[in-house]
């Protein structure tokens, strides 16, 4: 059993340190990685299913195969979380959010809901027998409601940049923004992929009355960073 354990604990270790790097990111997403990813997700456990109702994937290799799972799943959003945490430190103090009820509570609301029921599913709390894939399914939801809680819904602008779900955008790498209507601001940035930088783009929606107190930020923060986003247009246009 201690076996088992140590190699959980180093998975675990393993699948955090994983999340907390920006190998990945939310923006890479795309429908048909999505759609290629839940496919082949759905057929591999299907398979897994076949297999052990024929009798080739006992219990004894199911269950550790499922715990070292949950423990994967439960680290990598632990270490994505704890990332997202380390970028907000250090894009410094707050600017500017839009604020409302569905955006500041209730992610919060379903973050909470998922921790409950993680530590529920656990079984610490009630009657049921305490197992290693409850322990470890339940380990799993608390951390999604983890890292849920830490992923903010719209841009938050920062001091030092600006964090977009998350990705840390740094002002120098801001390099235009303006209104696409009189509640949609557009702002494009450049972001380093495979070893180029692109020119992205996102619009986000902005309260009229509200239009003022952040273009005063984008004309402070653009003018405040110009020479340093002059030498990073100068590198980007000589790659």
């Amino acid at each position: 059993m201690w076996i088992l354990t140590l190699f959980l604990s180093v998975l675990f270790l393993i699948a955090g340190f994983a999340g907390n790097r920006d190998w990945f990111t939310l923006d890479k997403l795309s429908r048909e990685n999505v759609l290629n990813s839940t496919l082949i997700v759905l057929a591999a456990f299907t398979l897994l299913m076949v297999a052990y109702v024929l009798g080739f994937f006992p219990q004894s290799i199911a269950a550790p195969f499922m715990m070292s799972l949950y423990v994967s799943i439960a680290g990598f959003f632990i270490g994505y979380g704890v990332r997202l945490i380390n970028s907000r430190s250090d894009a410094g103090a707050i600017l500017y959010q839009h604020r409302s009820f569905w955006i500041d509570h209730a992610p919060n609301f379903l973050a909470v809901g998922l921790i409950l029921y993680g530590f529920f599913r656990m079984a610490i709390l009630t009657d049921q027998p305490i197992t290693g894939i409850r322990l470890t399914s339940g380990l799993s939801l608390i951390s999604f409601g983890f890292f849920t809680w830490t992923l903010k819904a719209v841009p938050e602008f920062r001091s030092g940049g600006l964090i977009l779900l998350d990705r840390y955008i740094k002002w120098p790498k801001i390099i235009s923004w303006n209104w696409q209507s009189e509640s949609v601001l557009s702002i494009e940035y450049i972001v380093n992929r495979d070893g180029e930088d692109r020119i992205r783009q996102f619009a986000t929606y902005i309260p009229e009355e509200e239009r003022k107190e952040i273009e005063l930020i984008l004309k402070s923060k653009m003018d405040e960073y110009d020479k340093e986003r002059k030498k990073v247009l100068g590198i980007s246009g000589e790659e």
